[in-house]
């Protein structure tokens, strides 16, 4: 059965065989008031992907098709709907559904519903399975779907609906700006957004990275300075320097914590953003007592928050640092062989849509 009733994607059917992805239909939510169908134009693909399929972050409901970095075309828009007219070209991020009354939903924190919708991997009451952007449609609520500013192109636009997202709003509520002292915490798809972000929030923006070779990059990008935390005593002339870390790698088990404690001002932060498949390292409480430092995390971020990311973009002109690959079922499994592998410059995008699921309309 074709759409509206269903959606074709590159699904995977085993966490064991996570880069076997096979072309299926899909079952779509029932359409209501306030939804938007989405003909996908292209996708970004994210490291959440990557730990869903593989079973890094547990098990997930399968068959699954992932990607939640989408843009395209709406289609077909509710008899509610006020933000969104077909035609439009819109994104979708890694959230597609909140219930919107909840005292966090009305204080803008939606991003914290506790009925939150997954773009991916999630029930709706419905009883259909989200599914997400490595497939021909999407069916989103209007809350969740965005509309694109012409200057940014799709493709660029696609890894900011999560990635970009993500950073974005800690260091809005972090207080990035003029006269603070951000660094960020490993350069790759989240960490390319947080150095361009702050930057363009007016932030000094130093880098830690054990990759010298990203020093180049991260220096085009803004950062003020680059340091190479494989190096031994790397913290120690940075003592009580940063406002806060935004640690937006997924190795964190890895790490000496109260190297980058040591680094913060009084009551700094330590705020994570990448969400490895590990614990983090065993902590005592007097790790923190130096410096009065908290640590914490994020979930991606809200509607306002995105919107005035994508207004940020656009007038800055600030560009993704993107790898194209037409999707396929060859070309997801290389785009997320190569985020397993690290290796992406900064992140790729799934392409060519129309070649493989026709021109919808």
């Amino acid at each position: 059965m074709p759409y509206p009733e269903t959606a074709t994607g590159f699904m995977i059917e085993d966490q064991k065989k996570w880069q076997d992805f096979k072309k299926q239909e899909f079952k779509l939510k029932t359409f209501e008031d306030r939804d938007v169908d989405v003909a996908i134009e292209c996708c970004g693909v994210c490291a959440s992907d990557l730990h869903t399929i593989n079973g890094g972050w547990g098990d997930a409901p399968m068959p699954l098709c992932v990607g939640h970095e989408v843009i395209g075309k709406a289609i077909r828009v509710g008899k509610d709907v006020k933000t969104i007219k077909e035609g439009d070209r819109v994104g979708v991020g890694a959230q597609i559904q909140a219930d919107l009354t909840c005292a966090n939903c009305k204080a803008d924190q939606e991003n914290y519903c506790p009925n939150a919708i997954d773009t991916f991997g999630a029930q709706y009451s419905d009883g259909t399975l989200s599914q997400g952007g490595y497939s021909s449609h999407i069916r989103a609520h209007e809350y969740f779907t965005f509309k694109i500013p012409e200057s940014i192109p799709s493709a660029v636009a696609a890894p900011m609906m999560c990635a970009g997202l993500t950073v974005y709003s800690p260091l809005v509520r972090l207080g990035a700006g003029p006269g603070k002292k951000v660094a960020v915490l490993g350069l790759g798809g989240l960490g390319h957004f947080a150095v361009m972000w702050a930057v363009a929030l007016g932030a000094e923006v130093y880098v830690l990275s054990h990759s010298p070779s990203k020093k180049e990059d991260a220096l085009k990008m803004g950062a003020k300075e680059f340091i190479v935390t494989g190096e031994e005593n790397w913290h120690k002339p940075y003592a009580f320097t940063f406002d806060f870390i935004l640690n937006t790698t997924d190795a964190t088990h890895k790490f000496n914590l109260s190297h980058y404690f040591s680094t913060l001002k009084v009551m700094g932060r330590f705020h994570n953003v990448g969400f490895g498949d590990e614990p983090l390292p065993r902590m005592n409480a007097q790790d923190f007592a130096p410096n009065g430092c908290y640590i914490g995390a994020s979930h991606i971020g809200n509607r306002p928050e995105m919107l005035a990311m994508l207004d940020l973009a656009s007038k800055q002109k600030i560009t993704s640092w993107i790898e194209e690959i037409p999707i396929s079922e060859e070309g997801c499994a290389k785009a997320v062989t190569k985020v397993s592998d690290g290796d992406v410059r900064y992140r790729c995008v799934l392409t060519d849509y129309d070649k493989v699921f026709g021109e919808r309309s």
